[in-house]
């Protein structure tokens, strides 16, 4: 939890007050995603040297022994590497066992796919390519809650609205983040998109998050979707005129109205 609030205070709020279980399932899988964003991110590795690994974190989730094959791959860059994506081998023993068929696939599918967009020089043109993208880093996240929700209380969701959820959240992130994209290299706005494009796709995919979250039972799942949401829509309200990150007051008088 202490590096959960470290690297997310959007996140650190919700997952901290799930349900046991849930809570622990949740947890590895932000940090273990978290893990592997720090790679993909990461300013001083080469680009051949980022597949490298994101392959490597692929394989080793899908093998039978993930701890060891973890810690093989990682141990020769604890110089190089921030601490959280260091410990994700901890992060992977965090998750409940009946709960590691779904938190384990959907780790090795988004390191493929990472690696996928390094390889390609994260090369977007079409409205197309972003969905591809946005779906890669955070889409199948939506997909994956959905299925810890089933998992953990048999909650039922749009799978289709739940890729969205997670892709209107980065969608925000892209628009917030904008500036320092450029600065590296990295432009995420289709061919001939601006600002007034960014935001009508990031509040389309907000609306059919809030059709998502509107579907859900009263319980953990809706508890925890209804405050990332909020925020966003709060994010995309602020930059829309002109600001870019909401103060850390701001955010806590949010999560206390969303929260009740």
């Amino acid at each position: 939890m202490t590096m959960l609030k470290k690297t997310s205070r959007t996140f650190y709020i919700p997952i901290s007050s799930l349900d046991l279980g849930l809570r622990e399932a949740v947890t590895s899988a932000y940090l273990c995603m978290r893990a592997i964003d720090e790679i993909e991110d990461h300013d001083e590795l080469t680009n051949q040297l980022k597949v490298e690994l994101l392959l490597g974190v692929h394989e080793a989730f899908q093998s039978p022994h993930i701890i060891e094959a973890t810690q093989k791959l990682l141990s020769p860059y604890g110089g190089v590497l921030p601490e959280v994506s260091m410990q994700l081998d901890e992060w992977a023993l965090l998750c409940p066992s009946s709960a590691t068929s779904i938190v384990y696939h959907y780790i090795a599918k988004m390191s493929l796919q990472m690696a996928d967009w390094v390889q390609n020089g994260w090369s977007i043109h079409t409205e197309e390519d972003l969905d591809r993208y946005t779906y890669s880093v955070a889409g199948m996240v939506g997909e994956m809650l959905s299925e810890l929700w089933m998992w953990h209380d048999g909650t039922q969701s749009d799978l289709t609205k739940a890729v969205a959820f997670g892709r209107g959240l980065q969608a925000v992130n892209i628009l917030r983040n904008r500036e320092e994209d450029l600065k590296r290299g990295v432009d995420f706005f289709p061919d001939g998109w601006g600002f007034k494009e960014m935001q009508q796709y990031t509040r389309r995919n907000l609306q059919l998050a809030d059709s998502y979250i509107a579907d859900l039972k009263e319980g953990p799942a809706l508890k925890f979707c209804k405050i990332p949401l909020a925020l966003a829509h709060a994010t995309v309200n602020l930059i829309a005129v002109g600001g870019n990150k909401l103060t850390r007051d701001a955010v806590l008088k949010i999560v206390s109205r969303v929260s009740g």
